[in-house]
């Protein structure tokens, strides 16, 4: 699942662009990018937009990784990284 501050509709046609096969959740009043910490101070210039990370979530709904990019993602190895931690968890 994906998620950001945009609209349903901003989304979509992200979603359609992109031919992404996975939902998005539409975070518009930004409560679930706060509850997850990666909303940002107001007086940031890129406060219109969440912090990247990525989150492992087990079957129990826990947190189990936190991936966080700072700003800088680097996503090379993410999709890999992930893989083994979910290896490593079952």
């Amino acid at each position: 699942m994906g998620a950001s501050f945009d609209t349903v509709e901003e989304q979509k046609a992200f979603a359609e662009k992109e031919n992404l096969s996975y939902p998005l959740l539409a975070d518009t009043d930004r409560s679930t990018g706060l509850a997850y910490g990666v909303g940002r101070d107001a007086d940031d210039k890129f406060a219109d937009w969440p912090r990247r990370a990525s989150f492992l979530i087990d079957p129990n709904g826990v947190i189990a990784k936190v991936y966080d990019f700072a700003d800088k993602p680097d996503l090379s190895e993410h999709a890999q990284k992930v893989l083994d931690d979910l290896n490593e968890l079952s």
